[in-house]
């Protein structure tokens, strides 16, 4: 049981970097794509309907967390007490910045806002991709699985007391920054016509470049920062279909954005996501939350509820997971289709 709610729990984790992750590189590319209130407002029109929802995968997982494995949740929600305050304030910056631009018919206003959400989204997708490396990395955990993480140290991920950020977690940082830039730059190119579809392109096919620089960086240096990685591939050779799925999605971004055919980049930009965060996963497994001295990392058995908790748990999620996949088919159907310059946002 705990290793399948381990999977589930990183599947909820990854449709949230996958859904959420195009919004975000929207408004990463918001004020380049878009060159005047019109093209700006067909962007806001493309993530408008889904964005919020895209959300409550966050939500979910962090719930789902709770019930499966407290110990985790207790010890991570403490930890990175600092980060999480600052992605908090980072969503709803974005939130407010979406909902209130159009509220006043002034430049200022407008340009404030735009520059709001630009700035949230960016920052977000930079952070998430520093707590993904931190978790990679592991963190200082002491005995009693308690620990807290200034928000740097002396920048050096082989330090025995590690910050939030050094050279390792800035550099997984940037590669999650550039990953989302392209798959929101994707995005858009899909929902939208004319010169903000071309220019979204453009900063697809820049963002691909620099995701293979990084991309390549990272996973050279991931290996040296946190040896069980490639212990867990080389153990179970069957885990490389990960890697691959990554490797075959990230060629498939360039191929198909040179090509025009702006779905099968944006899918192609999913399975890169996908395909990366199945590795971490798959590398980590059965730590949920490795630290520097691993014989104080949490697995699966050691944070992990109850039997009885987590099988009247999978019954509710079951039931709730359901709904949730039946409300997404809904709403991205109904919303299908190009935008174009309308009422609104």
């Amino acid at each position: 049981m705990p290793t399948l709610w381990f999977i589930l729990v990183a599947f909820m984790i990854t449709m949230y970097v996958l859904l959420d992750g195009f919004d975000l590189g929207a408004g990463v590319i918001h004020l380049v794509a878009a060159k005047n209130n019109d093209e700006r407002r067909m962007i806001l029109q493309a993530i408008g309907p889904v964005w919020d929802g895209n959300e409550v995968w966050l939500i979910a997982a962090g719930g789902t967390l709770f019930f499966t494995f407290p110990l985790l949740y207790a010890s991570s929600f403490s930890g990175f007490y600092l980060p999480l305050i600052i992605v908090l304030w980072l969503l709803m910056l974005r939130g407010v910045a979406i909902e209130l631009r159009s509220h006043i018919s002034n430049p200022v206003w407008v340009s404030f806002w735009d520059g709001v959400f630009f700035l949230g989204s960016a920052l977000l997708a930079f952070f998430y991709g520093a707590a993904m490396a931190n978790v990679i990395r592991g963190v200082p955990l002491d005995q009693s699985h308690y620990f807290f993480e200034a928000l740097w140290t002396d920048f050096n991920p082989y330090s025995s007391n590690p910050g939030i950020l050094d050279w390792y977690t800035i550099l997984v940082g940037l590669l999650a920054f550039t990953t989302l830039t392209a798959h929101g730059a994707n995005y858009i190119a899909v929902k939208t016509e004319g010169m903000v579809n071309t220019r979204s392109r453009r900063i697809a096919r820049l963002s691909w470049l620099a995701t293979i620089v990084l991309a390549v960086l990272a996973t050279i240096v991931t290996f040296s920062v946190q040896p069980k990685i490639s212990a867990s591939f080389f153990s179970r050779p069957w885990g490389f279909i990960f890697p691959l799925i990554a490797l075959i999605g990230l060629i498939g971004m360039g191929y198909f954005n040179i090509r025009q055919r702006d779905l099968a980049a944006f899918f192609s930009s999913g399975a890169f996501i996908v395909g990366m965060l199945a590795s971490a996963a798959f590398g980590l497994y059965p730590d949920v939350l490795p630290a520097v001295n691993p014989a104080y990392s949490l697995t699966i058995q050691n944070a992990s509820a109850s039997q009885y908790g987590q099988t009247v748990g999978l019954v509710w999620w079951s039931i709730g997971i359901v709904l949730a996949i039946i409300y997404f088919i809904i709403t991205y159907r109904l919303f299908w289709g190009k935008v174009r310059p309308a009422e609104g946002y």
